[in-house]
């Protein structure tokens, strides 16, 4: 008890007690704590990051395959490039580019 007199009167009333309590349980024991909400928003910032690069690679793609159905020199030179085609009666030579870390 006589630890109690020297808590001043305004932190031993019933009301700021229920107040802490009830924040206690808000910032650390439920299930949508502040830490988990800090954790969500920095994952939702993360998604929306992604988003948008995956957005900006859509329209990437979409602009060659404008360019692939409109042109076909643009078509040919992609079958050359990725797929290694090659026209009837010509060779293809493939040389590989040459890596300094391959001579290491």
């Amino acid at each position: 008890m006589k630890y109690i007199n020297h808590i001043p009167a305004w932190l031993r009333s019933k009301y700021t007690i229920a107040l802490s309590a009830f924040l206690g349980i808000i910032l650390f024991f439920d299930k949508n704590d502040f830490f988990t909400q800090q954790a969500r928003n920095a994952e939702l910032k993360e998604l929306l990051m992604s988003k948008k690069h995956y957005q900006d690679e859509i329209a990437s793609e979409q602009r060659e395959l404008d360019r692939l159905k409109n042109n076909p020199a643009t078509l040919e030179k992609y079958a050359r490039e990725k797929y290694l085609m090659k026209k009837d009666k010509e060779d293809l030579f493939i040389i590989p580019e040459n890596n300094s870390e391959q001579g290491k």
